[in-house]
């Protein structure tokens, strides 16, 4: 992310690619390692753009691929505190009981009703919460008074819709229709809604080095936020686009830069586009 200067992204906000997920990444990666190898050069370069004191939030799970589990939680928690964060939360994501793409893993115990059978049903994932160090709460003295009533968390919401808890229940995205992200693993609006509020003030700045779809980017916008977003699907860029356009306010800025630099990309990334170069967003008053 070298175009991004140090210590200037207040919260990152991501989803990284699901380790070869049956549905979504189907052999993307050669080997598990690595998988972890780019998450491991992601957390070093995060931890030189983030500012001091602030959050990074990943949303992402365990994987279940070709019958074994890989510890994708565990193994990212301890890359990030490797790489200097400290580790802040976990919140769980829990999605509606009838999500039509969960494994049905459970229907193993119907079939056989003796122990050692059972393998339960997935349907949630972990928004995990790193942060850099200690934030200076005097911070909030130097801000402009309009921009830190535009920052205030909405109690109702907190409240009414269980942004005080640990558990989260969203509805998905489901993979259905003409939804602008169809083949494209996105996240619903509302988990970096949460997290822009909650970890983020009214003008600073938003990082998804993930882009995907540009969902991250999106809300940011609408909450005032200026945002940088890296992709490495190239196919993806006409999606990034449209979702950004359909979102355009007056006064901000709205850039993007294309890098090829594919001998630095690593294969599984090349194997994602016939056409691999980053696509590079910006967002900005």
């Amino acid at each position: 992310m070298k175009e991004i200067p140090d210590g200037t992204i207040h919260l990152m906000v991501t989803s990284p690619p699901y380790y070869n997920a049956p549905f979504d990444y189907p052999d993307l990666f050669e080997t598990y390692e690595e998988f972890l190898q780019l998450v491991r050069d992601l957390s070093k370069d995060l931890y030189r753009v983030m500012a001091p004191g602030r959050v990074a939030c990943f949303v992402t799970d365990d994987m279940l691929v070709k019958g074994q589990k890989y510890p994708v939680v565990a193994d990212v928690t301890r890359l990030m505190l490797d790489a200097g964060f400290r580790y802040r939360d976990r919140i769980v994501w829990v999605k509606p009981k009838g999500y039509v793409r969960i494994s049905r893993r459970s229907g193993v115990v119907i079939q056989h009703p003796y122990p050692m059978y059972y393998y339960p049903d997935n349907i949630q994932e972990s928004i995990l919460v790193f942060q850099k160090g200690k934030f200076d709460y005097s911070y909030l003295r130097g801000l402009p008074a309009k921009e830190l009533e535009k920052s205030r968390i909405p109690i109702d919401a907190y409240n009414g819709e269980g942004w005080a808890l640990t558990v989260w229940n969203i509805t998905n995205v489901l993979p259905m229709g003409q939804r602008l992200e169809k083949g494209v693993a996105a996240f619903p609006e509302e988990i970096p809604k949460r997290l822009i509020r909650l970890f983020s003030f009214h003008g600073e700045t938003v990082l998804d080095p993930f882009l995907g779809s540009g969902t991250t980017m999106k809300v940011a916008q609408e909450l005032g936020r200026s945002s940088w977003g890296f992709e490495i699907d190239r196919g993806l860029g006409k999606i990034i686009k449209q979702k950004l356009a359909g979102n355009s306010q007056s006064g901000w800025k709205v850039e993007f830069l294309f890098r090829r630099d594919t001998n630095r990309i690593p294969r599984s990334e090349r194997l994602r586009s016939k056409r691999p170069s980053q696509i590079i967003a910006k967002i900005a008053r």
